[in-house]
């Protein structure tokens, strides 16, 4: 993959022009309120610049003392998700995306289109937030009879459709009523894969996604744990806190709850094989990425130097060993840590009643 050309100065100024109107405009009122059970009683879990891409700003994460729901307050809005997702892909160094993209790996995807195996048949499947559709060019491989679309907010649905990875690309939003009223009663099996946590109401997002299903179809869903104990330990440096990105960390009871409310039977859950082994070297990558900044980044005031880019690459290769080993020991753990309280996803199957 060519290297990522740097920044123009028109799009350095556009950041710094922005970004002279300060941050605090991207985000809503705080709560005082969890925004799952309603309770007062709120503890702030972390507070934490963006790791992953180092823009500016300061974001914290809450966690209701009565339900256990952990969510960014204050929120961003719509413009705020905006700004802080400009970019994202195009500005990541290759070890980050890496890392970030563990869960994504061809594997993992064939594994969990494995777990409706037992359950289901699928003539129709719409795999949501699909971005490049990878989940399900793999899932073909398992269910070779099933076709597959996608919907992604992104241009890049439509690229996965190009490279005949779904037959149909939905780009939009599942909540958006155009999107569901078109969906509607479609599909034998909606997916989301670490999707949820991304969403503004992931409520809704359920609610939509029963819409786009048959009666009797299936619901695949995946978002990270926040019961993993590596949130404890690691603080603001565990990776799946995804700051500002992720706005809910969902605790499996209350999804569960939530399912079953909406008229779903569970079929089956998951902590084991969700599991992504990225943990410490994520800790790892975020840790030097905030000593080694991309510093090509469109919205830092000025490009580098000759002396400081020669600097930041021989100190980014000699750390390379380190998040090598800091890689092997995440997978050489990941067996044992997928029984524990460490095992930082989990995956949900449930059935539309008829």
């Amino acid at each position: 993959m060519p290297p990522t050309p740097p920044p123009t100065d028109d799009h350095r100024a556009a950041y710094a022009a922005e970004l002279a109107r300060g941050t605090d405009r991207f985000h809503e009122p705080r709560r005082e309120d969890c925004p799952w059970c309603g309770s007062r009683r709120l503890r702030t879990r972390l507070r934490t610049p963006d790791l992953v891409q180092r823009k500016p700003g300061t974001f914290v994460v809450d966690e209701c003392g009565d339900c256990a729901h952990t969510f960014q307050n204050p929120r961003l809005t719509a413009e705020g998700l905006a700004f802080y997702h400009r970019d994202f892909h195009e500005t990541l160094d290759s070890l980050t995306d890496r890392l970030l993209g563990a869960r994504g790996s061809s594997g993992r995807h064939r594994a969990a289109a494995r777990a409706l195996l037992p359950y289901a048949e699928p003539e129709s499947w719409l795999d949501v937030g699909t971005g490049h559709g990878y989940f399900p060019a793999a899932a073909k491989e398992v269910h070779p009879y099933t076709s597959f679309d996608g919907l992604d907010p992104t241009r890049r649905v439509e690229k996965a459709r190009a490279a005949g990875r779904v037959e149909e690309a939905h780009r939009g939003r599942l909540g958006d009523p155009r999107i569901t009223g078109r969906l509607r009663a479609r599909y034998d099996v909606v997916s989301m894969f670490h999707h949820l946590e991304h969403t503004p109401d992931p409520r809704e997002e359920l609610r939509a996604a029963l819409v786009a299903l048959r009666p009797g179809g299936h619901l695949l869903i995946e978002v990270p744990d926040p019961d993993c104990a590596f949130g404890a330990l690691l603080g603001k440096w565990w990776v799946s806190y995804g700051q500002p990105r992720h706005l809910h960390l969902m605790p499996l009871p209350n999804l569960l709850a939530e399912l079953e409310s909406l008229g779903c039977e569970i079929v089956t859950t998951d902590r084991r094989e969700p599991h992504i082994p990225y943990d410490l070297a994520g800790a790892l990558a975020l840790a030097l990425g905030r000593v080694l900044p991309d510093l090509d980044a469109p919205w830092r005031p000025a490009p580098p130097t000759a002396l400081r880019r020669r600097l930041h690459t021989v100190l980014t290769g000699a750390s390379a060993p380190l998040l090598a080993s800091a890689s092997a020991l995440d997978h050489a753990v990941a067996p044992l840590l997928r029984r524990t309280r460490f095992s930082n996803a989990y995956r949900i199957i449930a059935r539309r009643r008829a």
